[in-house]
């Protein structure tokens, strides 16, 4: 398992990672963790704008969705059918996202252990033909060092994870007047909250504790993925 991880994910991310220091003038490695997430954002975007645009499709028919559930109260077998052919009905597929995380999760996972590798031009990981830097410079330019944890890029990582959440989860449905919370209200409640304060504070202090080469990496990844959103968004405001 190990070694299918290396092959398909480490491996190829950490030769891209020495390629684009090759290239900077410097060798600026955090400049190139930069690059490095970019193109793997560019990479994942089709999925991506797949997830978002699905995530707002889902929220625009969240009041038919509550119409069916209390049409037919108590009928799950009845409310599922419903729900599947209102999600065809839109061209809604509610099971896009996971794809979009299974791919991600080894591939931050590889970003994490190639930040705590750092350049290192005698690397076993290393191909044949990936060109070395001159020199491997691990101060961000000429401030900060990425080879240690940072209070700094803890703060911003904390900050964007934040904004990230706050765009992406969808807004928590509000109680109509009357109506008696159920525990499954609550608890979409509380999960929402958690997602929108407590994971980007765990994130944060994660970053305290590791190179700070991963949270420049979570710093440009949330800054990416917030930049999409809004341009979805605001596309989505034209159409209409």
């Amino acid at each position: 398992m190990k070694f299918l991880f290396n092959t398909i994910f480490f491996d190829p991310l950490y030769n891209l990672l020495v390629f684009l220091s090759s290239i900077i003038p410097g060798g600026d490695a955090g400049i190139a963790i930069i690059l490095l997430t970019i193109l793997v954002k560019l990479a994942l975007t089709p999925l991506a704008h797949k997830q978002i645009v699905t995530q707002r499709a889902l929220t625009s028919v969240e009041p038919k969705l509550a119409e069916i559930k209390e049409k037919h109260k108590g009928e799950q077998e009845v409310i599922a059918k419903k729900m599947m052919a209102l999600y065809a009905e839109h061209g809604i597929n509610p099971f896009s996202g996971f794809l979009l995380l299974l791919i991600q999760i080894p591939i931050v996972l590889a970003l994490y252990f190639v930040s705590q590798e750092g350049i290192n031009l005698t690397s076993a990981s290393l191909y044949s033909f990936t060109p070395l830097p001159a020199t491997v410079n691990t101060i961000f330019l000429g401030i900060l060092d990425i080879s240690k944890p940072s209070l700094v890029l803890a703060i911003l990582t904390t900050i964007t994870q934040f904004f990230q959440m706050k765009f992406s989860l969808p807004p928590i449905p509000k109680k109509k007047e009357g109506e008696t919370p159920s525990f499954k209200d609550d608890l979409a409640r509380s999960m929402h909250l958690q997602m929108k304060y407590f994971i980007p504070v765990l994130i944060g202090f994660v970053s305290l504790s590791v190179p700070a080469g991963l949270p420049l990496y979570w710093v440009t990844s949330s800054i990416f993925a917030i930049g999409h959103e809004l341009i979805v968004r605001r596309k989505a405001l034209e159409i209409k």
